[in-house]
C-alpha cells in the first residue's frame, strides 16, 4: 500500500498556510485598528478593607481602566504625532488626514481579508498601508518599527504567493 495516497495533497497544504496568513493578518489590523480608539479612564471607588465593605472613613482611592470608544481615537499615538507635525516633508493637512482614516482602513482592510473579500486587492492595500506606515517611521528614524513593518510586508507577500490556494472568497478572482 502507497502511503504518499494517504496524505493531504500539497495543495490542502496550501489552503492551510495562506488561511493561517488570512487570519493572522486580518485579526492583526482589526485589532490594531481597535487599539486607535482605546483609553484610559480613571475613577473614584471606595478602599474596601479586608472583607469586601467601604473603608469607615471614607476612604477613595483612583482606579484606572482601558476602554473603547469614539472619543479616546488616536490614529497616530500623540508622541509620534508631535514628532511628525516637526517633520518638514509631511505637511499638516496629510498628517491630520492620515490620523483621522489610520484606525478605520486598519479595521475595514482587516475584516476584509477576514472574510476573504476580494484577497488580491485586500492584500495589496494590506501591504500599500504597512509601506505608508514604514514612510513615517522611516522620516523618523525608527529602525526598529521599520524592521517590524518590513517583516509585515514579508507575511503579506507570502500570503500573495500562496491565494492562488484559497478556497473561501468572496470575489476570488480579485
Amino acid at each position: 500500500m502507497d502511503s504518499s495516497s494517504s496524505l493531504p495533497s500539497p495543495s490542502l497544504a496550501g489552503t492551510f498556510a495562506f488561511w493561517v496568513l488570512r487570519l493572522w493578518l486580518g485579526l492583526r489590523a482589526v485589532l490594531t485598528g481597535l487599539e486607535k480608539y482605546a483609553g484610559k479612564v480613571t475613577e473614584q471607588q471606595p478602599l474596601l478593607d479586608e472583607f469586601g465593605e467601604p473603608d469607615i472613613n471614607g476612604a477613595m482611592i483612583e482606579v484606572s481602566h482601558k476602554v473603547y470608544g469614539f472619543d479616546h481615537y488616536h490614529g497616530l499615538p500623540p508622541p509620534l504625532a508631535a514628532k511628525f507635525a516637526e517633520e518638514p516633508l509631511l505637511p499638516g493637512w496629510a498628517l491630520g488626514l492620515y490620523d483621522a482614516c489610520l484606525g478605520p482602513a486598519l479595521i475595514l482592510i482587516g475584516v476584509a481579508l477576514l472574510i476573504g473579500l476580494a484577497p488580491r486587492i485586500t492584500l495589496f492595500a494590506h501591504g500599500l498601508l504597512y509601506a505608508s506606515l514604514s514612510v513615517g517611521l522611516i522620516l523618523l528614524n525608527e529602525s526598529g518599527g521599520v524592521a517590524w513593518l518590513g517583516i509585515h510586508v514579508l507575511l503579506i507577500v507570502a500570503a500573495l504567493k500562496l491565494v492562488d490556494h484559497d478556497r473561501v472568497a468572496v470575489l476570488p478572482k480579485w
